[in-house]
């Protein structure tokens, strides 16, 4: 069981832009296919991003602030976003426009989906950055060879960490899915006292899911999962986790078969991201791309 409370130091610059900060909350064990990464996501500058995709899972929360995923694609303040591995989006355009440096926030879980090609910690990555500008230099979310070759930089990264090329897997989902929490109705959880949830939906053959849970003052609720690692971060009002206190953005780790125990000071809100074990196809898929923009001539043309 791990319990997080949320600080405000320790933001870094962990993304290829230079635009936006990370604060890391949660994360998994970068040698299981089920590894993951749970961050907090700040925009200091404005934002520019190419049409790209990703071979691993994304859970976007935006807390304050509205994201622009590109051809009218607006992940606004409270909605929810699903992006499958190997989904594009973008070219995204996000200037901040009227907001401050550093004022828009949002929850953000990058895991390792359903294909089984696992997802790459920050640690790797960091070391990877620092090897490969060696032999070369990153230039925005591109890496520059001495040859004058230009790559997407996360295809250089994955090959001088893993030894091999990195495989994108076609999306399930055409789009990214863009939920909105406030139309789900509030329902009760059998069994329990004081105690709903707005279930929001389950995504892939993995099933990973996601729910908003609602704990009334001066309640207590004790569960288990023997499959699932849960994911929880207070979204208001306070408590105990596992006899720690909790708060705002305080980030709740349970795997599979470990009891949490919660209590509520005063209502509390909760977003919780249930990630069940991934089952490997006996045979791999061939549904798959070895090029991260299949037919982007745009990759190698500023080289």
């Amino acid at each position: 069981m791990k319990v997080v409370n949320h600080t405000e130091d320790d933001w870094r610059n962990d993304h290829p832009t230079g635009n936006i900060a990370f604060h890391h909350i949660l994360k998994g064990d970068p040698e299981s296919y089920d590894n993951f990464m749970y961050i907090l996501g700040r925009q200091d500058g404005d934002f520019e991003m190419p049409r790209h995709r990703h071979n691993f899972d994304q859970i976007r929360l935006p807390i304050k602030g509205d994201m622009n995923l590109g051809q009218g694609f607006i992940l606004g303040e409270g909605q929810v976003g699903y992006f499958a591995e190997g989904m594009p989006y973008g070219p995204q355009s996000d200037p901040l426009g009227a907001a401050k440096p550093g004022e828009r926030i949002q929850l953000v879980l990058q895991f390792g989906g359903a294909s089984g090609y696992g997802f790459m910690s920050i640690e790797q990555r960091r070391q990877a950055w620092q090897e490969l500008s060696q032999v070369g230099k990153f230039v925005g979310p591109h890496f520059h060879h001495k040859d004058g070759r230009v790559e997407w930089g996360l295809n250089a990264v994955w090959r001088h960490v893993f030894g091999e090329t990195l495989k994108y897997p076609r999306s399930r989902y055409r789009y990214p899915v863009i939920i909105e929490p406030e139309n789900f109705n509030w329902l009760p959880v059998a069994g329990t006292t004081g105690l709903e949830h707005k279930y929001l939906g389950a995504f892939s053959e993995r099933g990973a899911w996601i729910e908003f849970l609602r704990l009334k003052a001066d309640s207590v609720w004790t569960s288990s999962d023997e499959q699932a690692r849960r994911l929880f971060v207070v979204l208001s009002g306070k408590g105990q986790a596992a006899g720690r206190a909790v708060n705002y953005l305080t980030a709740i780790q349970a795997d599979p078969g470990e009891t949490l125990e919660l209590s509520a000071a005063e209502d509390m809100e909760l977003f919780l991201i249930g990630m069940p074990p991934i089952d490997k196809p006996l045979v791999e898929s061939e549904a798959f791309d070895l090029e991260e923009m299949p037919g982007d001539d745009a990759r190698t043309a500023a080289a």
